[in-house]
């Protein structure tokens, strides 16, 4: 019986005769060289608010809680619209659907440099979550059926490589920006990219759904309601936390990091996003080069290699980013080092899981699979880390100031307070590592299963047109 592991040759894409076969790898690389920069923007303009939040609190005397608000505006929307958008990347031409989601994010990036105020700015954030909703489950979902499941992990990890480069140039560009020109300028800039893109995203040619899998009837679905048929699948349910417990951590970091360097170590805008864009966003490269690469390979010799990667990796990370908080202000050759490398880590989180879904999820509801899973990372874990640790921050800043006998709320309480915060992402991280190792006890069933029903089809199949490649209207 063909598996993942021993497929039949003459169904494996590779094995197309050679004109098809080079077709199809000339339509994945463009597809994929696309979807990459699609995700780098997207990241991009989601890490603005971050590079710039110290200014905007400042003109408008915001608290940080008010902060964690702003980021949360953006999480809820993305949460909810996505798994709408999920089904319909099932259903639709996925291309046609990123081209209107990376248009309409780009002009509403571009709005919030016109914001007066906490709740226009609020308003223009809500917006850029809906556009944004569209990227993660078509991408995903393209990707599976561009690429054979040995390959599958290096191709979303260099689709995830637009990560840590756009939350690289989010912070370094933004905060470049926002110093000689202001922090509206940060916003405007980044939509004439979004709209080429746009553009070129209706160049990417739909695949077969399911035409990289190895059995007969990729393209088939079972019976039943989509999101049932996927919550039933325990790995599923596993990784469906573990990702509300990463996002937690994801932007409650990318929302304070530079607040926290330039409170608590005293740096100026500039100086804070060059090494938050150094720490939380250039080290994402190695780390989901080196995941990928070590992902896919463990996979061969073991079907949970994918989430014992990850779940290793975040173990490793979380002591490596409590001593990185725990160094004194000024240390920033230590702190560099320890965060950088501990976050690198985490990065490893994307290799391993995101291609453990296409594992375990039939190919005609990978899109839907996506966005139940990002629901859970926006909607339990993104919209709560900055918020939590925004209000943390003022909690703990009010403490200090009973503590010193004031009456006045100053900078120095404000740093205290969101150092003493920004400690809940290691302990977060730890909680992690056990639901990746929970979720690699069952991941090796949950293959089989799938495999099973993939290999053994009914003999009359009915395949929906959009299965095909074709538009279901």
């Amino acid at each position: 019986m063909p598996s993942a592991y021993t497929a039949k040759a003459d169904t494996l894409p590779g094995n197309l005769p050679n004109a098809n076969m080079d077709r199809q790898k000339k339509n994945a690389g463009f597809a994929l060289g696309i979807l990459l920069a699609i995700n780098l923007l997207n990241f991009y303009d989601r890490q603005i608010f971050g590079a710039v939040a110290e200014p905007i609190r400042k003109e408008w005397n915001l608290t940080d809680s008010q902060i964690g608000w702003l980021v949360t505006a953006f999480t809820l929307l993305y949460g909810v619209v996505g798994v709408p958008l999920g089904r319909l990347s099932d259903r639709w031409k996925r291309p046609m659907i990123l081209s209107a989601g990376v248009a309409l994010w780009s002009v509403l990036t571009a709005a919030a440099g016109f914001a007066w105020n906490f709740w226009t700015l609020f308003a223009a954030r809500l917006g850029v979550g809906i556009g944004e909703a569209s990227c993660a489950p078509a991408s995903n979902s393209l990707i599976g059926d561009l690429y054979p499941a040995l390959r599958r992990a290096r191709a979303l990890s260099i689709f995830m490589l637009g990560l840590p480069i756009g939350n690289f140039l989010g912070n370094l560009v933004s905060g470049h920006v926002a110093s000689a020109f202001g922090w509206r300028s940060a916003f405007y800039i980044a939509c004439v990219p979004g709209l080429l893109l746009a553009v070129l995203a209706l160049r990417i040619r739909e695949p077969a759904r399911g035409a990289a899998e190895a059995s007969c009837v990729p393209a088939r679905q079972r019976e039943g309601s989509p999101y049932w048929r996927i919550l039933r699948i325990p790995t599923m349910r596993w990784i469906i936390i573990s990702g509300a417990l990463f996002n937690f951590n994801a932007y409650a970091l990318g929302a304070f990091l530079p607040a926290f360097l330039s409170r608590y170590h005293g740096l100026n805008l500039k100086e804070a996003n060059i090494i938050a864009a150094l720490t939380y966003g250039a080290v994402g490269v190695p780390g989901l080069l080196i995941g990928g690469w070590a992902a896919d390979r463990i996979h061969r010799t073991r079907r949970n290699g994918r989430l014992l990667v990850a779940a290793t990796s975040l173990l490793l990370a979380s002591p490596l980013m409590f001593l990185a908080l725990n160094r004194p202000a000024g240390d920033l050759a230590m702190f560099v080092a320890l965060m950088g490398t501990g976050y690198l880590l985490c990065y490893v989180y994307y290799s391993g899981v995101y291609a453990a879904i296409q594992d375990v999820v039939e190919p005609g509801l990978r899109g839907t699979a996506m966005a139940l899973y990002f629901f859970a990372m926006y909607m339990l874990g993104g919209s709560f880390g900055p918020l939590l640790t925004g209000k943390l921050s003022d909690f703990y800043a009010c403490g200090a100031m009973a503590a010193a006998g004031a009456t006045l709320m100053t900078e120095p309480f404000r740093a205290a307070g969101l150092h003493s915060a920004m400690y809940v992402i290691p302990t977060c991280s730890l909680i992690l590592f056990a639901v990746l190792l929970a979720a690699s006890r069952t991941v090796a069933a949950d293959m089989h299963d799938l495999q099973s029903w993939m290999d053994d089809p009914p003999a009359q199949v009915s395949v929906p047109a959009v299965a095909l490649g074709q538009n279901s209207d």
